[in-house]
């Protein structure tokens, strides 16, 4: 979307942090809190707030143009809200999203407690897991934990108080990674957005539903295009029929999942197609979807060359990022700390210039387009990391490993924000996560028996990390550019969205486990994905080693490749290739999705062949109807199953 700017003196310019604004903003980052959790946890229906998709957001964006805006088109066309208001309504709700279900919430509670529940004889894990943990980190009382798992005796009162403690630590936490997140986006906006400007295609949906219009009209021009409403009715359509034969299993459903096995049966080759996928991808550029489907394909190739050879290691990351073969995952996260320290390299003038602004040299006003000031962001950071870090200290781990997965895992957090700007990947996981990643380079005997513990503990926001803060806030300073002049409510407007996304997902969790019995409600959050951490620590307890040197061989490896490929693609305009693919070309995820966006590409390859840009432009309210329509039959049908009891009636997963 080309958006012409206009001369301040020819508009009335006003801000749009309204009260309106702000409280429907509220409301909407409520019912992310709320609504999310209920909906995977109880109706264990499709997922609205898992990735950096943020469907939720969409699906509530779409209602409130869709109702209210009709509404006040028809009542009073002068209250419509604008888009500027209408963006503040969509950034309070993706920065709920980011920590509401996968991204903080539903890990906390069931971590803290799933060592205490899942103890046997067997696991050992009151031995080796239990007097390591501090009491300020998790409650201990096993009445209370037991309930929690199996729902609380009637007119019992939930406990509260046992509760507060281990939440107010972890308060403490998350204001430290949050303002961390929050000051490296501010720090890395201008960089990317004005001076790399890359691409935001995940922006792309809330832009085109809420882009001005012009009288009194509610409707948005978007609203009005025949290929949106096409692209809308296919998803719309087909999740229907799969939703009605929850119902009605005479109703016939389409299977958009397909397998090929490789190697014996040992290697599936999946293609799965997924609308929304689909329609991200049809708006990033040919280059970049051609090498994040190429990289996947090749990681495949590879997979199977090395079955074949007997090629392998028998390492244990865990269950995170490249599961089934740690050599891949040494590469991918070696090509990932390429891909970070390369783009700070990039940035080296810019970031000059924020140390200069922060020390007050000659850069004043340079940060005028900033929520804070660079002083201010940079204070933000350094705070942000002490306390983090010395949290993490307290909690068991060696000062330096605090320092050294704190800095890992936002190493992570800012290399998986890159590709998913630039890539326009709406769910991607890194290659390895920060816990294993130490342990892999240090050896576990390095740590020793507390500082693994403490490790585990890391999981909570540092492990299947689909959606984080860092990825909402960045989407949300892109957006920010129109949104006028003053942008300072804006920090305060996420704050505030922050604060009610975790008190209201944290207590929707809290209130739903007590009251059903946490394993009777999702079965991921409270038993395997409880498990694991403790699973992997106990595991390398069990056999403590020193520092994995296959794995840094083919760390280094994979750095190696990424700085190839970074100079060819720098140097020859004709290389098809683009480094961003290569990091997460092995993930368990894109093993999901690099059919549909093998798709996108080949359909944007001809039509821009065959029709040039015009017809991309025409086809584009197409592509974008894909992922609205998606987003609204599944925001749609959690709805309709909440009001008629139905359960596990999944339309949307990735």
């Amino acid at each position: 979307m080309i958006v012409t700017e206009v001369p301040s003196s020819e508009v009335h310019w006003t801000s749009p942090f309204t009260a309106r604004a702000i409280f429907i903003g509220a409301l909407a980052a409520l019912a992310i809190a709320i609504g999310a959790p209920y909906g995977n946890m109880v109706i264990r229906g499709s997922y609205m707030a898992l990735d950096f998709s943020t469907p939720g957001a969409i699906c509530l964006l779409l209602t409130v143009i869709g109702a209210i805006n009709l509404v006040c088109g028809i009542v009073c066309p002068q209250r419509i809200l604008r888009q500027g208001e209408l963006l503040v309504v969509y950034i309070m709700a993706i920065m709920a999203s980011a920590v509401s279900t996968m991204g903080f919430s539903e890990y906390l509670l069931t971590i803290v407690t799933g060592p205490y529940y899942y103890a046997t004889p067997e696991n050992g894990w009151a031995e080796l897991i239990h007097p390591y943990v501090p009491d300020w980190v998790a409650p201990k009382n096993q009445q209370v934990i037991r309930w929690f798992y199996e729902g609380a005796p009637a007119k019992s009162n939930w406990p509260l108080n046992i509760w507060l403690r281990p939440l107010l630590f972890w308060g403490i936490f998350a204001t430290g990674l949050y303002a961390t997140m929050i000051a490296t986006a501010v720090i890395l906006r201008r960089q990317w957005v004005e001076r790399e400007r890359l691409t935001y295609p995940l922006v792309q949906v809330p832009l085109a539903l809420t882009e001005p219009w012009t009288g009194d009209s509610a409707v948005p021009a978007f609203l009005k295009k025949p290929q949106m409403w096409l692209g809308f009715a296919i998803p719309m359509f087909v999740s229907s029929l799969s939703a009605l034969n929850a119902y009605h299993h005479q109703v016939p459903t389409f299977d958009l999942v397909s397998t090929a096995s490789l190697y014996d049966h040992s290697l599936p080759l999946i293609f799965r197609i997924s609308f929304p996928m689909i329609g991200f991808s049809y708006l990033i550029n040919l280059d970049i979807a051609f090498s994040l489907w190429f990289f996947n394909l090749f990681s495949t190739g590879l997979r199977a060359a090395f079955y074949l050879l007997g090629v392998g290691s028998t390492e244990n990351l865990g269950i995170y990022g490249v599961t089934n073969q740690p050599l891949l995952a040494h590469q991918g996260m070696g090509a990932m700390v390429v891909l970070v320290l390369v783009g700070f390299w990039v940035a080296r003038q810019h970031l000059l210039t924020v140390i200069m602004a922060t020390l007050n040299w000659r850069v004043a006003g340079i940060d005028k387009q900033e929520i804070v000031s660079y002083r201010v962001a940079v204070l933000m950071w350094l705070g942000g990391m002490a306390i983090t870090t010395v949290w993490l200290w307290f909690s068991g781990l060696p000062l330096w490993a605090a320092a050294a997965v704190n800095l890992v895992a936002q190493g992570i957090f800012v290399g998986l924000t890159r590709i998913v700007v630039e890539g326009g990947v709406a769910a991607a996981v890194a290659p390895m996560i920060a816990s294993s990643a130490v342990v892999s380079a240090v050896g576990s005997s390095q740590l020793g028996h507390q500082g693994m513990v403490s490790l585990a503990f890391t999981y909570v926001w540092s492990a299947d990390i689909r959606t984080f803060v860092l990825a909402s806030c960045t989407h949300s300073l892109k957006l920010s550019q129109y949104l006028g002049r003053s942008l300072s409510p804006l920090l305060w407007v996420m704050l505030l969205a922050l604060a009610l996304g975790l008190m209201g997902s944290i207590w929707t969790i809290f209130a739903q486990a007590y009251s059903h019995g946490g394993i009777n409600l999702n079965s991921w959050f409270f038993g395997g994905g409880t498990r694991a951490p403790f699973t992997y620590i106990t595991s390398q307890l069990s056999q403590p080693e020193g520092p994995n040197w296959t794995g840094w061989i083919h760390t280094g490896l994979g750095a190696a490749v990424m700085v190839a490929l970074m100079q060819l693609s720098h140097h020859f305009s004709w290389w098809p290739l683009r480094p961003i693919g290569y990091p997460i070309g092995a993930v368990w995820l894109m093993d999901q999705l690099w059919f549909s966006i093998f798709l996108a590409w080949s359909i944007k390859l001809a039509v821009l062949r065959y029709g040039g840009p015009s017809v991309f432009r025409a086809t584009r309210p197409f592509f974008l109807g894909l992922i609205a329509g998606q987003f609204a039959a599944a925001g749609a049908w959690l709805a309709i199953d909440f009001f008629t009891g139905m359960t596990d009636n999944v339309v949307y997963w990735i």
